[in-house]
């Protein structure tokens, strides 16, 4: 897979500081040997640090020492954090107290690292919920400036390279938002335009897709897209972006010409935005399965800063792809 190898030297090119919340988790463990091994990182372990030394003898890690282990309950910085961590949240009821131990759960350790300059993004999910996850970045390092939804995309390498760019094409949301909103669903496509610049290397075309074409069909569901796609197109001048599109007209040339006529997008989008959580959801594992195409995501768009989850039945490859994707986009937001 090129993209990968690509994103690999990229991030071997310019190392990132990627703290891991779930440091005594075993896959996370020899992920992040692998990714140690491969020079990919720098590696932050949240965890006992003799849990994690023991963990990888018995696993035969053989990098694992190369990494900083950061025990939550009990390092150097505990305070420094105590402090930020009670300075973000006073106003919405977290006294010193409270911010003391909250500092000590390894997710909220994790994204307050990132706050202070001390990591450059966190992957998390392999033993915590995505709410658990999502929670404390929202708490602590929040969204991108003039962003207010977070979503999440998925890489789709598809067998059959007629379709989107050369096989490749980035679905979203799959992952976070169960009902957006026609604001919430322009600024999704316009941050999944950008990890198709940044991560996948690509030029997006967007098709905002419908049980619709063009006005084949009358619904307040259409309505939410095309007021979508004008929103976007508002905020976003020069963006590709079509809509309402059926997905047969979204990425069939043939299909495209005949129901969108004139529309430089039908028939050649190689970036999906879908009008609901339930929809992406359904349609990427129905590709996955059906057409035999890897998924890899959700990497997730909107946040200040890099943190990305994992589905809890992960693979250690699953791991290690995106740790290698959280470095592109730290470096790409340093950019």
């Amino acid at each position: 897979m090129y993209l990968m190898e690509r994103m690999v030297e990229q991030a071997r090119a310019n190392k990132q500081r990627i703290v891991l919340p779930e440091g005594t988790e075993e896959r996370t463990l020899q992920a992040a040997d692998r990714i140690l091994a491969d020079n990919i990182a720098d590696i932050i372990l949240i965890g006992e640090s003799a849990e994690i030394m023991e963990l990888a003898q018995r696993l035969h890690l053989a990098h694992i020492g190369k990494a900083s282990l950061v025990n939550p309950s009990n390092h150097p910085k505990k305070e420094a954090y105590t402090q930020l961590l009670y300075e973000l949240r006073k106003e919405k009821g977290v006294t010193l107290e409270k911010a003391q131990k909250m500092v000590e759960d390894p997710l909220f350790l994790g994204c307050l690292m990132i706050k202070n300059g001390d990591a450059d993004g966190e992957v998390a999910g392999a033993r915590n919920t995505t709410g658990n996850v999502l929670r404390s970045a929202f708490q602590i390092i929040k969204t991108a400036p003039g962003v207010k939804v977070v979503s999440g995309a998925f890489l789709m390498f598809i067998p059959d390279q007629s379709y989107g760019e050369n096989g490749l094409m980035v679905f979203a949301d799959c992952a976070v938002l169960p009902n957006p909103t026609a604001t919430e669903l322009a600024q999704i496509a316009i941050s999944t335009a950008k990890t198709a610049r940044d991560i996948a290397n690509i030029d997006p075309r967007i098709a905002m897709l419908s049980f619709s074409t063009k006005g084949s069909a009358s619904h307040e569901m259409v309505d939410k897209v095309v007021e979508a796609t004008r929103l976007a197109k508002e905020i976003e001048p020069s963006l590709k972006i079509d809509g309402e599109l059926q997905t047969d007209a979204a990425i069939v040339p043939a299909v495209g010409a005949s129901k969108a006529p004139g529309s430089e997008i039908a028939g050649h989008a190689n970036v999906l935005v879908f009008p609901s959580l339930e929809v992406g959801n359904i349609a990427y594992k129905l590709v996955q399965r059906l057409a035999h195409a890897e998924a890899v995501g959700p990497i997730l768009q909107g946040i200040a800063a890099p943190v990305n989850d994992l589905s809890r039945g992960c693979s250690v490859d699953d791991i290690y792809k995106m740790i290698t994707i959280t470095c592109n986009q730290a470096i790409s937001l340093k950019k």
